[in-house]
C-alpha cells in the first residue's frame, strides 16, 4: 500500500487520559521519523491527518514504536537540538486542518502555504508563512472566542505555568527584538528586572497570549495524535539533549543555574575532546549546568524538564549520557575544544532524585562514542538501555560491540540515526573497500547488486538481534540513498528538510517489514 494522507478523524477529549505503562520490556521494534518528515500539503509534516495515517502503517506491520526526535521549536540551522525552549512544541508542527475545520482559517489563507514545495521543507519560505498563517488563526479566535474556549486555554497556562510563562514572554520579547538574543536586550531585561518584566508583561500582552495560543493549539493535536497511539499500543519515543541552547527561554529565565558572567555570557561551553575523527573536538557553544546549585535545588529545575518530557513521550533518549557522569568543559574564550577539561557531572544522585520522583524512568541512555567503565556503570545501575548502530559496527573486525551477534538484552538496536546518512547511502559513499567486503560478507550480500539489498539484509540483522528495541530510520526501510539523510552534524545547509512523499512506502517495503517483525518475534501476536 502506498503512503497516502487521507482525512482522518481526531479522537474525543475523553480518550486522552486513558492509562498507559510507559515502561515497556516486550520484545519490540518502531521506525524513526520526524513529525517535520511526514506528507503535507503545506510545506512541512505536521500534526494532521498524515500523522495519524503513518499511525495506521505501523499498526499494519506491527511496529510498537515512533521514534520522532526532539519536537520544541526550532532553532540555528532548523535544528531541533538547539531549541529557544526544551519545553514548549513547534508551533510549525501545528496542522491547519483543525483550524479549518473550526472556522478559523479558509483555504484562502493557506494558499501561501500550498503553494510550497512537498519534497523537503523551504524553511526561509516556510516560517513566516507558517507564522502568519498561526497569527490570522489566533486573531479570529481572539474576537470570536466563547467562554468555555478561554477557560480551556486558562486552564491548559495553569498547568503549565511552570514553563510556559517564561516562554511565552521570552517568545514576545524575541519577536519584539527582531530575533536578538536575550543578552543584547535592555540590561533591565536581561536581568530579568521584576519590574521591567511587569512593564514588558503589560506592553506585550497580546503577543504573549498569542504564543500561549499556539502552545495550547500543538498540546490539543500531540495529545490527539498521542491518544491514537496508544490506543494502538504504539509508544512515541523522543528525545531530550541534555544541554540547552545559549540563547533560550531556559537558560534567560534561570541564568543562574548555568556558568555565566553578570553580562549573561558561558563562562565554560559544552563540547567533547579532540579524538582520531576531530583533532581539534567538537566546540557546542551550549552553556554548562552549576549542577552544584541544581542539587541544592533537588534538582527542581530537571524534574520539571523530565516532567514535561514525559509527559509528551513514552520513551526518552537522553542525548550524550556520558554529560551526566563527567562532561567536557570549554573555556569560553577559546574557539576550538582542546584546551576543555572532564568535570565531574551529578552521576548517580541526579538519578536517584529522578526515580524518587517519577519511579521507573522510561529512559534510553545514548551512549555512542567513546564510553568510560564508569559511564556503563551509570547506565547499568539504573537499568537504562544503551545503543547500537550497525553502521559503527564494521570499523574493526568481529569483536565489534555493534555487530548484531554481540548485542545484549537491554538495547536498543539501529541500522542508522538521524545523524548518520542512509544505510543504502552509507553503503555507497562511506566505507572503505576493507569495510565494504566485511559489509559485504557479514550481511550476505548478493555479488550482482548488492546496493538494492544491502537495507534489507541490514534489517534483517538487527530484527533478528537479541536486543529488546529495534529502531530503524524509514529511509533504511524502504532503501533511500543519501539523498534521504535527515541531517549531517557540522555542517550547515539543506538539514532537517527531507520529507516523505506519498508512494515512498510500497507494498512490498510493508510486506518485509511485518515479515521480520514476526519471523523475529517482535510483533503483538504471532497468529
Amino acid at each position: 500500500m502506498s503512503f497516502r494522507c487521507p482525512s482522518r478523524p481526531l479522537p474525543n477529549a475523553a480518550s486522552l487520559h486513558q492509562p498507559f505503562t510507559s515502561v515497556d520490556s516486550r520484545r519490540t521494534s518502531g521506525l524513526l521519523l520526524p513529525v517535520s518528515a511526514l506528507p503535507s500539503r503545506y510545506g512541512i509534516g505536521d500534526l494532521g491527518p498524515a500523522a495519524f495515517q503513518f499511525a495506521d502503517l505501523l499498526t499494519r506491520t506491527n511496529q510498537r514504536l515512533w521514534q520522532v526526535l526532539p519536537v520544541g521549536p526550532i532553532g540555528p540551522g532548523a535544528s531541533p537540538y538547539s531549541s529557544p525552549s526544551t519545553f514548549a512544541g513547534n508551533p510549525l508542527l501545528i496542522s491547519p486542518e483543525p483550524l479549518v475545520e473550526d472556522g478559523l482559517l479558509t483555504e484562502d489563507d493557506l494558499a501561501p502555504l500550498t503553494a510550497l514545495p512537498d519534497d523537503h521543507v523551504d524553511y526561509a519560505r516556510l516560517v513566516p508563512r507558517k507564522r502568519t498563517v498561526l497569527r490570522t488563526a489566533f486573531e479570529r479566535f481572539r474576537a470570536d472566542a466563547s467562554t468555555a474556549d478561554a477557560a480551556r486555554i486558562r486552564r491548559f497556562q495553569e498547568t503549565q505555568s511552570a514553563w510556559l510563562d517564561d516562554y511565552a514572554l521570552y517568545a514576545a520579547l524575541k519577536d519584539a527584538h527582531e530575533g536578538a538574543t536575550w543578552t543584547e536586550w535592555e540590561p533591565a531585561l536581561a536581568r530579568r528586572d521584576p519590574d521591567a518584566l511587569q512593564r514588558a508583561r503589560d506592553e506585550h500582552e497580546t503577543a504573549i497570549d498569542r504564543h500561549v495560543y499556539w502552545q495550547y493549539l500543538f498540546h490539543r493535536q500531540w495529545t490527539a495524535l498521542q491518544a491514537y497511539c496508544r490506543a494502538r499500543d504504539i509508544r512515541l519515543f523522543g528525545d531530550l539533549p541534555i544541554y540547552v541552547a545559549r540563547d533560550s527561554a531556559d537558560v534567560w529565565a534561570h541564568q543562574d543555574l548555568f556558568h555565566l558572567d553578570e553580562d549573561g555570557d558561558p563562562t565554560v561551553v559544552a563540547g567533547v575532546p579532540p579524538d582520531y575523527f576531530s583533532p581539534e573536538g567538537q566546540r557546542w557553544g551550549n552553556p554548562i549546568y552549576r549542577w552544584d546549585r541544581m542539587a541544592e535545588r533537588d534538582f527542581k529545575w530537571w524534574t520539571e524538564r523530565l516532567r514535561r518530557a514525559f509527559a509528551l513521550f513514552d520513551l526518552v533518549r537522553l542525548d550524550h549520557f556520558r554529560g551526566f557522569d563527567e562532561y567536557w568543559a570549554i573555556p569560553a574564550q577559546h574557539d576550538t575544544a582542546i584546551d576543555g577539561s572532564w568535570e565531574k557531572g551529578p552521576g548517580a544522585a541526579f538519578f536517584r532524585a529522578m526515580e524518587n520522583e517519577f519511579g521507573d524512568l522510561p529512559v534510553v541512555a545514548e551512549d555512542l562514542g567513546i564510553i568510560t567503565d564508569s559511564v556503563g556503570a551509570l547506565r547499568d545501575t539504573f537499568e537504562f538501555s544503551g545503543m547500537a548502530v550497525l553502521q559503527f559496527a564494521f570499523g574493526g573486525g568481529p569483536d565489534n560491540d555493534f555487530l548484531p551477534h554481540h548485542h545484549r538484552r537491554n538495547l536498543v538496536a539501529y541500522t542508522g540515526t538521524h545523524d548518520n546518512n542512509t544505510l543504502v547511502g552509507w553503503w555507497r559513499e562511506d566505507l572503505s573497500k576493507k569495510e565494504r567486503e566485511f559489509v559485504r560478507s557479514y550481511l550476505n550480500l548478493p555479488d550482482t547488486n548488492p546496493d538494492d539489498s544491502v537495507h534489507r539484509q541490514a534489517l534483517r540483522a538487527v530484527m533478528a538481534s537479541v536486543a529488546d528495541r529495534v529502531v530503524t530510520p524509514l529511509q533504511d526501510v524502504i532503501g533511500l540513498g543519501s539523498e534521504g539523510r535527515i541531517n549531517t552534524p557540522g555542517t550547515e545547509g539543506d538539514n532537517w528538510t527531507w520529507r516523505l512523499r506519498p508512494g515512498h512506502v510500497s507494498d512490498e517495503d510493508e510486506a518485509l517489514l511485518a515479515e521480520l517483525t514476526h519471523l523475529y518475534g517482535r510483533a503483538s501476536n504471532y497468529e
